[in-house]
């Protein structure tokens, strides 16, 4: 029945028919229904994960333009080689993080790991081959599939903490800093860290609250560290509840509050002429719209 529903009342999934009709559902149907359990399992109701499927498909088809992009610009054929060459690699540095993952082979997965960041930029390995398999080994059903994500899961936070603990500033009231926390239930805490990390660049400038931080005692945290600006995650949709807290929270801190993750791009309209900035969800483009933006607060 629930699939029936997922198909019918809101078209999230369309599965063929057979003669006998029976439905017969693609990789693709697969895919979305992961994504759907995925979802709901986050609180975010059916009827909103339509918009979120939508979002990560335009995702999805913005990257593979900006990566065809890169090719087609390529200036000789040593670059198409080597553009061609690392997107076909995604899926094998994938097989072999899960293999590593499934027989809980923690000094070959920190192999991989160095490796990895040894070859490519930081970005680009967390966002085409950490994560990818992280969220896949999350959606896996079955005897042992729990334990494995668990092992990943704590392998990754571990590894972005230290990261993130490598360059702190050494004092943030003088060299100033942006604090990054997660909207109440809306994330785990690796989405929140390796947001910080990708943003951050290493450069100390980020610094992450911890997860379940409560909305209403950030100006009091504002107030103590004197950031220079506020972000908050959101990775799923927000709720009207939520946007009224944000607005309120806009002008009880003495900085000023920015939005990121897909929630933020499913609110864009609301967000205009409103006091919160909207980074949207793609962490190559935070940096620099979180830049801007603060130098334009400082400028007024």
């Amino acid at each position: 029945m629930t699939l029936r529903a997922w198909e019918r009342r809101y078209g999230l999934i369309r599965p063929v028919r057979s003669e006998g009709g029976h439905r017969l559902y693609s990789c693709e149907d697969v895919a979305a229904i992961r994504s759907i359990v995925s979802w709901t399992e986050r609180g975010v109701s059916v009827s909103k994960v339509g918009a979120l499927l939508a979002h990560s498909k335009s995702r999805e088809s913005n990257v593979q333009h900006h990566c065809d992009s890169r090719v087609a610009s390529a200036s000789n054929a040593d670059d198409l080689a080597l553009s061609h060459a690392q997107q076909g690699q995604w899926p094998e540095w994938q097989a072999c993080i899960r293999e590593a993952v499934a027989a809980f082979n923690g000094p070959h997965l920190e192999h991989l790991y160095s490796q990895l960041l040894s070859v490519y930029p930081m970005s680009l390995v967390f966002e085409e081959i950490l994560l990818p398999v992280w969220q896949q080994q999350l959606q896996q059903v079955g005897f042992g599939k729990l334990s494995q994500w668990l092992f990943y899961d704590a392998f990754l936070r571990a590894r972005v903490l230290l990261r993130l603990q490598m360059n702190p500033r050494s004092n943030t009231s003088e060299n100033g800093c942006v604090l990054l926390a997660a909207m109440p239930g809306q994330c785990r805490e690796l989405e929140l860290l390796v947001t910080g990390l990708l943003i951050g660049r290493d450069s100390g400038w980020v610094q992450v609250l911890a997860l379940g931080q409560p909305l209403n005692e950030l100006p009091l945290v504002c107030q103590a560290i004197h950031p220079e600006a506020l972000v908050l995650l959101a990775p799923a949709p927000l709720s009207g509840d939520f946007l009224r807290e944000l607005n309120q929270l806009a002008f009880a801190i003495d900085c000023p509050l920015a939005l990121a993750g897909v929630g933020a791009e499913l609110v864009e309209d609301q967000l205009k002429g409103s006091a919160i900035a909207n980074l949207g969800s793609d962490t190559r483009l935070m940096l620099s719209r979180l830049r801007q933006f603060v130098d334009g607060h400082l400028d007024t």
